[in-house]
This record gives structure tokens, C-alpha cells and sequence, in this order.
């Protein structure tokens, strides 16, 4: 069977996105030009630009795949446990881990800001991330486990705690080790955060 035209824009698109995906965690931004993504995708450059306007749109569908990808794992990792602040753990640990991965190292946290801008970067880690923090919060008050406070306003705290953690995770000589310290300070907050020290 022949593919449809829509299954063909689909498979180039995903091609493109692969590629550049690669070349961006290799390579970097900067470093990494559309003739070697096209190459590397095996299309054109007409294919590229009809699904993408320019390089940094390219880039910025990379990066809310990979976001995407990091919020699937942390919310799966969370959800193995059913102690709301035992998810809130969990789910942070994913997150660190994640930032291990090249990808996410590359793209997400060293380069993103720069390339999307920082309140562009701000806002789509918030829409993907920040809700599973409101989340967590919102449960662990519900079952008793944190003090009664407003959400919105300890979420972003713990958001903020957690983007830096895994942007020093991420700007490590040595991100195993800055990942483990990331990991014991994080589990610190939680536990201070517990109800019976309210």
C-alpha cells in the first residue's frame, strides 16, 4: 500500500525531528546546521521549511518531545508509590535521573533557555512540569502529610528547587555526583516539610 499523503508529512516530520535531535544533543545548537539535519533525516530542505520555518522551530519541537518524555517518566515513577509525599520523592528522583540523559542535558536544560528564551523556556517547563508539583503538593496537604498552605505558592518553590537542581545536575564535571547531592538536599526540603514539624 502506498502512504497517504498525511502518513508521508508524518514520517518526514518524525525523521526531521529524530535527526535534529540527535545532532542538537551532539552537537549543540549552534553547532548543528539544517543541511546536516536534512542529510541526516535523508529529506530536502523544501521538507524541512514546510514543516518547520526556521531551525529554532525545529528546535523547540525537540525540546516539548523531550519534555514530554520527562514528564511521562516522572509522573509513572511517582505513581509507584500511593503516600503522596513518597510520590513527591520519586517523582523528583526521576527527574534528576533524566537529567543524566544527553538529550534532556543538552537540549532541555544547557541550551533551551538560550535558544527559546528564558520566559519562552519558563513557560512550557511550567506547562509540562509544574503541574505534577501542584499535584504532589495538593495531595500530600489532602492527606495530612504537609501542613495546610497555599499550593500554588510552595509548588513554586519546590519547581523552582528542583529546575536548579537539575540544571546543576546538568552543568556537572561530574552529573553522577551532583545528581546524588541534588537528590540528598531535595529529600532535605521534603522532609522539613512534613506535617509534624508544622
Amino acid at each position: 500500500m502506498t502512504p497517504t499523503k498525511a502518513e508521508q508529512a508524518d514520517a518526514t516530520r518524525t525523521a526531521l525531528s529524530a535527526a535534529a535531535r540527535q545532532l542538537f544533543t551532539e552537537r549543540g545548537y549552534a553547532a548543528t546546521s539544517t543541511t546536516e539535519i536534512v542529510e541526516r533525516a535523508g529529506v530536502t530542505r523544501g521538507a524541512l521549511y514546510h514543516h518547520f520555518a526556521a531551525k529554532d522551530e525545529l528546535f523547540r519541537a525537540v525540546f516539548e518531545q523531550l519534555e514530554g518524555e520527562v514528564t511521562e517518566h516522572v509522573a509513572h515513577q511517582a505513581l509507584t508509590s500511593d503516600d503522596p509525599l513518597e510520590q513527591l520523592r520519586r517523582g523528583t528522583r526521576a527527574y534528576l535521573d533524566a537529567c543524566i540523559d544527553p538529550a534532556v542535558q543538552r537540549v532541555v536544560l544547557l541550551d533551551g533557555p538560550s535558544v527559546l528564551g528564558w520566559e519562552a523556556w519558563q513557560e512550557i517547563e511550567q506547562r509540562y512540569g509544574y503541574g505534577l508539583v501542584v499535584a504532589g503538593v495538593e495531595a500530600a496537604i489532602g492527606a495530612g502529610l504537609i501542613a495546610t498552605q497555599p499550593v500554588d505558592a510552595l509548588a513554586h518553590v519546590l519547581f523552582g528547587a528542583l529546575t536548579e537542581a537539575g540544571m546543576v545536575v546538568a552543568r556537572a564535571d561530574e552529573p553522577r555526583t551532583a545528581r546524588a547531592d541534588m537528590e540528598a538536599a531535595m529529600d532535605r526540603i521534603l522532609d522539613g516539610l512534613g506535617a509534624s514539624n508544622a
